[in-house]
């Protein structure tokens, strides 16, 4: 099983969806485009994609050329049936390319806040994960609405799309359920500045939310990566590879 990882942002990695890729040898090829890496011209010799999130607004490509070509190379592995997924900006990258509007600059939503599935999620192979509801970490002022097609996943009391699916495997989930307790606490020391502009109370009150939140939003966040994990496998053409997520095989572009 051979999966494209895109990391659109520094420090912003694959957290529990890697250990989840890890438990079935995935072998993930990690293109940095923060860091000016090419992304491939098609999804051959890929069984899935992962696009990651970052502080970039979806639309923004005349500082980020790279999101229009990732937007269609998504669609490009949704329309050969394989599994993608997108987390955050990654989700709204994903719903730019199946057709939906990107709504910028909403309210902030972060923290730990309960997302709640909608019938259709609770139904869904991996929305279900997380049962009747569960507390997940978000962060985001952007969304989208539903692309033509997509099923409604799940619900949040600020943002009412917050998951979807198109066809059998390809997910845009707004929150971030791949960040445990742990990436959490390294994303508040690590985006501090970011942090203390627009949630000054965070520092204070993070540790007590952690230990209230942080076991059940572990749990959830596990058992979604592992049911996305799940549907790779279920039509991956490739046997697993000994796992291997630390290595690129991308070129930066030339910076000028």
């Amino acid at each position: 099983m051979r999966v494209l990882v895109i990391e659109n942002y520094p420090k912003t990695t694959l957290g529990l969806v890697g250990i989840a890729l890890d438990e079935v040898g995935a072998e993930c090829a990690i293109a940095r485009t923060h860091e000016g890496e090419t992304l491939p011209a098609s999804p051959d010799g890929f069984d899935a994609l992962i696009m990651l999130g970052g502080a970039q607004d979806a639309l923004d490509d005349e500082n980020h050329p790279y999101l229009k070509y990732q937007a269609e190379l998504a669609r490009a592995f949704g329309d050969e049936d394989k599994a993608v997924l997108g987390i955050c900006l990654g989700a709204q990258i994903l719903a730019r390319g199946y057709g939906s509007t990107n709504i910028l600059g909403r309210p902030l939503e972060f923290g730990w806040h309960e997302v709640r599935p909608t019938d259709t999620g609770l139904a869904d192979p991996m929305l279900s994960a997380i049962g009747g509801a569960a507390p997940l970490f978000h962060w985001h002022v952007d969304t989208f609405t539903l692309p033509p097609g997509a099923l409604h996943l799940a619900t949040s009391a600020m943002t009412s799309l917050q998951a979807f699916r198109i066809g059998r495997a390809v997910y845009g989930i707004q929150f971030h359920f791949e960040a445990d307790a742990a990436l959490v606490a390294s994303w508040t020391k690590d985006f501090a500045a970011e942090i203390v502009d627009s949630a000054p109370d965070w520092f204070d009150r993070r540790p007590a939310e952690a230990a209230r939140y942080g076991p059940a939003a572990d749990a959830a966040g596990l058992a979604l990566a592992r049911a996305w994990v799940a549907l790779i496998a279920a039509a991956s053409p490739s046997g697993a590879e000994p796992a291997r997520r630390e290595q690129s095989e991308f070129v930066s572009e030339p910076s000028g």
